[in-house]
């Protein structure tokens, strides 16, 4: 296509939505009126489920739940009253518990104010939160926030380490709507611990954001917690982040989370419009389905060019690999649907893996993020009249048409600035583009019995991990490995049972092996306790 017909094609193709100054530009992805003409149907479809879901009906059949993530940034739609208020309510709370810690009304015992937050949680209660706390904390936030986001004993006392003294003025807010997922428990056992260790009180200290009527809520209403805020069943880990996971946090950091919400209110009023070329969503789900076409054949590599939004696509890896990632359809088909979804930073990645992108193997369309405006104040000149933020914007286009001219295709989402307004919006863009899509293809987009069937595959592991050291613990002298596995009854599990074994040695848990180390399956085993 020559230069003409492209910057027609631009032309005719380039969102804009006037109200937040935001671009979306799919002109680079070659899909053509015909293309368009044949997902008119599916569109009318989608539109139709959308609004449907928005009022209130059943999405997640698994788990007989509604989907209202919409609901949070705009009560009024919310299917009942009760519903509305309990929305309202919660952020009434949020607000006045911020105050209260800001101000120094709530404040740890025997110190003057808070100073820092820790955050434990995992997913979507932690993804959100530490996505929106990179891109718009800055240099001086009103509290500092530090997150639990694993179960790695290490990377727990770094943070921990990192607080030292800290703790002693540290708020805890442990985010889990069961209050039953094992990372977030143990994150909290280990937070617990280390707060024994030193002489504070935890429930002094510690704030719930979790399911009503769940055992956290239970255990932080019996132990005297600070406060209790909700987690809805109709609100999703990974759709989140403008619930009480992600608003709290940002709310004690600093931001302003009003506008957030005016950001992705603002963002969805858009997003409803049934009219594909009119609907900022239904053009994402359009350039994913054609690129993919409809079967999440190609990955989706996404360049912020900006450092605060470097965490955007793992972000975006939950909430759009999780939704969409699925083995069957609604209809029971077979289909192993899902867009893979990686990235880190603009211009970082044109001396990482830009090389493989423009000459590699062709698996990938690029969603670039553009920012125009550089910084606050002005730039001194890197040459003359070119400044460090002209040279971003023009690594973003060079590689932009270097992608193009080699066949590969992209999108461009362009915002003014990174502000609690842009980023809502942002967050309701590719919520609500994944919902559409899951339509286009005919998948629940609200449920992951994957990632169940991986929770309790590890249950699995640890309760067979408690046979193993039962039956070593009764041996007396040496045992092989395939003695060790019929004793524990799991004669079909010796693999797993070494890896078991192999752990707890390497952290001096009494178990020793013996004999030679590349051929595992003669080795014995011995306790010493």
């Amino acid at each position: 296509m020559d230069t003409a017909a492209l910057w027609q094609r631009y032309q005719d193709w380039l969102y804009y939505h006037p109200g937040l100054g935001l671009y979306l530009d799919v002109s680079r992805v070659r899909f053509d009126d015909a293309f368009v003409t044949q997902m008119q149907p599916k569109f009318e479809q989608a539109f139709q489920a959308i609004a449907a879901l928005e009022a209130g009906a059943i999405a997640n059949p698994d788990e007989g739940r509604m989907v209202g993530h919409y609901w949070l940034r705009d009560p009024d739609l919310a299917p009942n009253p009760d519903l509305k208020q309990d929305i309202v309510g919660t952020l009434a709370k949020i607000e006045t518990f911020t105050k209260q810690i800001h101000t120094g009304n709530v404040y740890p015992p025997g110190q003057e104010h808070f100073t820092d937050v820790l955050s434990i949680g995992i997913g979507g209660s932690a993804l959100g939160p530490q996505f929106v706390s990179q891109a718009l904390s800055g240099i001086d936030p009103a509290l500092r926030l530090h997150f639990i986001d694993n179960t790695d004993p290490a990377g727990i006392d770094r943070t921990l380490d990192a607080l030292g003294d800290r703790l002693a003025t540290t708020l805890v807010i442990v985010i889990s709507k069961s209050g039953g997922t094992p990372e977030t428990r143990n994150g909290m056992k280990e937070v617990q611990h280390r707060f024994a260790q030193k002489g504070l009180n935890f429930p002094r200290q510690a704030v719930a954001v979790t399911g009503i009527g769940s055992n956290l809520e239970k255990l932080a209403q019996s132990e005297g917690w600070l406060e209790t805020f909700p987690m809805h069943d109709w609100v999703g880990g990974r759709t989140s982040e403008l619930s009480a996971v992600g608003l709290l946090p940002a709310a004690l950091e600093g931001i302003d989370i009003r506008a957030m919400l005016a950001g992705a209110k603002e963002m969805d009023a858009a997003t409803r419009i049934p009219v594909v070329k009119q609907n900022p969503a239904a053009l994402l789900a359009l350039g994913w389905y054609y690129t993919g076409q409809g079967q999440g054949q190609k990955d989706m590599v996404l360049l912020p060019y900006k450092d605060s939004l470097l965490l955007f696509s793992r972000y975006l890896q939950q909430l759009v690999m999780e939704s969409l990632g699925k083995e069957r359809d609604l209809d029971g088909n077979v289909v192993h649907q899902g867009i893979a979804v990686y990235g880190n930073k603009g211009s970082t990645d044109q001396h990482a893996y830009v090389q493989q992108l423009r000459e590699g193997v062709n698996n990938f369309f690029v969603t670039f993020i553009e920012v125009l405006k550089d910084r606050t104040g002005d730039s001194p000149e890197m040459e003359t009249g070119i400044t460090a933020g002209d040279y971003l914007s023009g690594f973003l286009q060079g590689t932009r048409q270097a992608l193009y001219e080699n066949q590969r295709d992209s999108i461009t989402v362009t915002i003014p600035e990174v502000t609690p307004h842009q980023v809502g919006a942002l967050i309701a863009l590719y919520e609500r583009a994944v919902s559409l899509y899951a339509c286009l293809i005919n998948i629940n987009a609200y449920h992951q019995p994957g990632v169940e069937a991986g929770k309790k595959a590890a249950a699995t592991i640890l309760d067979l991990q408690t046979q193993v050291m039962a039956a070593l613990k009764a041996t007396r002298g040496p045992i092989s490995l395939g003695d060790l596995a019929a004793r524990a009854q799991a004669s079909d599990q010796v693999e797993t049972l070494y890896r078991i074994l192999r752990h707890l040695e390497a952290n001096d848990r009494g178990v020793q092996f013996h004999g030679d180390r590349d051929r595992p399956g003669h080795l014995t085993i011995t306790y010493h306790p």
